[in-house]
């Protein structure tokens, strides 16, 4: 970088992202036709001819990134496995509010071991685990509030 030089991650990278970029919002179609074609991607009519040129970014960039096979291989890299999961964690996560592990029903009790040993059988039990998160203000956690 001392020299003048990109990183490494800006020349193969972004600069190709905003060269894209700036020839969709610029409608250099012979910028774009190239593009396309070195990527061996296939854009419908439709896009390339649509009025908003965001349209067309997502066409292209849709086949050319997808986010989805990026996520998944992200969740499968980066999460830890769930038959790694301790019993305590387990318990954490099938009780609500202010009860306990001991207070549910025995049924429920029981998926514990279900839980934990994650069988895809045709007897093991399907257990659908909901979650909510809610974006909150740094402020509004305990511990930045004021004593």
């Amino acid at each position: 970088q001392s020299k003048g030089k990109k990183p490494l991650f800006v020349q193969l990278v972004l600069d190709n992202i905003w060269s894209l970029y700036e020839a969709v919002m610029k409608r250099d179609k012979e910028k774009i036709e190239k593009i396309v074609t070195s990527l061996g991607l296939r854009i419908g009519a439709r896009e390339s001819r649509h009025a908003d040129p965001k349209v067309q970014l997502n066409a292209i960039c849709s086949q050319w990134l997808p986010i989805s096979d990026a996520v998944l291989s992200m969740v499968c890299n980066k999460l830890p496995s769930p038959l790694d999961i301790t019993a305590e964690r387990v318990e954490k996560l099938m009780c609500v509010g202010a009860r306990t592990f001991d207070s549910l029903p025995p049924e429920t009790q029981e998926l514990k071991s279900a839980f934990m040993k994650c069988s895809s059988e045709g007897t093991a039990p399907v257990i659908v685990f909901v979650s909510k998160m809610f974006a909150v203000d740094a402020k509004s956690l305990p511990q930045n509030k004021p004593r």
